[in-house]
């Protein structure tokens, strides 16, 4: 067998085209992109808004099966679509978020794609890329600053210290940090308190940079950001600080989309990345809505599986945006369907076609599920070179019976030529004009009942169940006048309930949630489920042991 390369190998290897002839595919001309280096750019702010009486292309939306800790290839098959997509002559762009340094350096690794289904430049994309993630650390951490620093002062705004809900963040997986106490050394270092940190990519600001469409709507949103109560449980806003203006400065270029490249030289456009199973998981909506004034087929991706990713861009993303998905791709893989099959993981490699067979009710209700929306979907098995004929054809007899079609994707190994069925599927299902997309709930649906349907009808739980402490919350925001948002389930990506051992499809469960919280800015309300963390820890032999430079100075080990 032929040696296969690294990602970061092939990834390096690539024959990049300057940005500039990137953009002049999409008709963007050089004076309107800023470089950044010879193979990164961001679209300037007025040249977005000049697009605005264009019409828009056809958005097509990635998402997946409940996946191994691994991941099952979403973004690499978003890749491959869109490297496939340009193949057969359509014009076509890919929308995706930006890697977290977190999972780089902890167990799932970056978040570029993989194989022959890559955006480059790899390292620089799955590192600093061009510095959005620090703009939205250090925001996010200003108005943490001036928080304390206000209570220091004098505390005019009343705030009472017990219940300052803003926490810091920082872009990486540290468990030390979830709870810690600060202010401590004395009078001149402030008043001590309880609080602890965030990862970046569950912060507010991130998801209101990936919600907000222009400058002004993001400094509007920012200003709308409870940082916390007085004694009389009324809310203070970070516009109460006047912490907005100074926030948004930061945010200024961060807010404009990075274009980049595919192995290919296709255009992609890399922009935001809040976690799917905390935050609501997608690219930002400036970057989706510029490419699709920009190409006739736009894909982008959600993230973890159609229970987390798909439902949050459906009811969040593009209800919040006006978007119109014409077609999905549901990613499937052998692997996944076995371990939902009952599968131990180092088990993986081996042909077990019962088990497969068992696992494929997880792809099932995630049609179902999916059909729920009114958005037609087609099924992508992301090929692994482990999987058997027998394996794969159980695969497609099952989607058969459901009346869909299941089609086998070797982008990884044979980039755009291993996706070209998927790519005209696609097309026909995009053209065809058989959406019908709707959200799953209505504006006017109490909070609760927001929460309840999601469990019901895409977690097929028996019932959602919250304290009085929560109910009562989710009252008060009622009446305070944010019964209207849509709400971000935060829970376990590994399962449809919130157990994440519980594979398959089950029904019948609980969810419990355990805690709420208000994103006023973004413009949603978290339901917290189960054990999911805000901050996630590194795994015991973390992917950071092996990241290193090599002798030529060149960085090894990202993948």
């Amino acid at each position: 067998m032929a040696e296969i390369k690294t990602d970061i190998a092939i990834a390096r290897a690539a024959a990049k085209k300057p940005i500039r002839e990137i953009a002049a595919k999409l008709g963007i001309a050089e004076e309107d992109i800023v470089p950044y280096g010879h193979d990164k750019a961001k679209i300037s702010a007025p040249f977005i808004k000049s697009l605005q009486d264009r019409p828009d292309g056809k958005l097509i939306l990635v998402t997946a099966i409940n996946p191994t800790p691994a991941g099952e290839g979403k973004t690499t098959t978003t890749v491959g679509l869109g490297d496939g997509l340009n193949r057969i002559g359509k014009r076509a762009a890919i929308c995706i978020r930006e890697a977290s340094l977190g999972p780089n350096f902890g167990m799932k690794g970056g978040a570029a794609g993989g194989g022959y289904a890559q955006i480059v430049p790899m390292e620089d994309m799955n590192l600093h890329f061009t510095g959005d993630f620090h703009a939205i650390t250090t925001a996010h951490n200003l108005l943490s600053a001036m928080i304390d620093n206000h209570i220091y002062w004098g505390n005019a705004l009343e705030i009472d210290t017990r219940r300052v809900t803003w926490r810091r963040v920082m872009d990486m997986n540290d468990r030390a940090l979830r709870g810690i106490v600060a202010s401590l050394g004395g009078v001149a270092n402030g008043y001590p308190r309880e609080t602890g940190f965030d990862i970046t990519v569950a912060s507010e600001v991130m998801a209101i940079l990936c919600l907000a469409k222009d400058l002004a709507d993001l400094e509007k949103r920012l200003g709308a950001i409870i940082v916390g109560y007085r004694r009389d449980k009324s809310a203070v806003y970070a516009r109460d600080l006047k912490a907005d203006g100074a926030m948004a400065v930061l945010l200024k270029d961060a807010m404009q989309p990075n274009l980049v490249q595919t192995l290919e030289n296709n255009p992609a456009f890399v922009h935001g990345g809040p976690f799917a199973n905390i935050a609501h998981g997608c690219n930002s909506v400036v970057a989706t809505t510029t490419a699709l004034k920009l190409a006739d087929y736009v894909v982008t991706e959600a993230g973890f599986g159609a229970d987390l990713g798909a439902e949050k861009f459906f009811d969040i993303k593009c209800r919040k945006a006006g978007l119109k998905p014409a077609a999905t791709v549901i990613v499937a893989t052998v692997r996944a369907l076995k371990m939902n099959g009952g599968v131990a993981k180092d088990a993986l490699g081996t042909e077990d076609v019962e088990a497969v067979t068992r696992g494929c009710a997880n792809l099932g209700r995630h049609i179902e599920n999916i059909r729920q929306f009114g958005v037609p979907a087609t099924v992508a098995i992301n090929h692994f070179v482990t999987d058997t004929d027998a394996e794969i054809e159980a695969i497609k007899a099952y989607v058969a019976e459901l009346g869909e079609e299941a089609i086998v994707c070797r982008h990884w190994a044979d980039g755009s030529a291993g996706i070209e069925e998927l790519a005209h599927r696609v097309v026909a299902l995009a053209d065809s004009g058989a959406s019908q997309f709707a959200p799953l709930y209505p504006d006017k649906m109490s909070l609760f009942d927001k929460i309840e349907t999601v469990v019901k009808r895409i977690y097929r739980g028996a019932e959602a169940t919250a304290d009085k402490s929560v109910r009562d919350q989710l009252a008060a925001w009622e009446e305070a006048g944010y019964g209207d948002l849509p709400v971000c389930m935060a829970k376990t990506q590994y399962s449809f309930s919130t157990d994440p051992t519980l594979r398959g499809a089950p029904d019948g469960h609980t969810v419990h949630v355990r805690e709420v919280r208000l994103s006023a800015g973004a413009g949603f309300v978290v339901a917290i489920c189960g054990e999911i963390m805000t901050m996630p820890g590194l795994p015991s032999k973390p992917a950071a042991e092996t990241i290193r430079l090599n002798a030529d100075g060149e960085v090894e080990g990202l993948f």
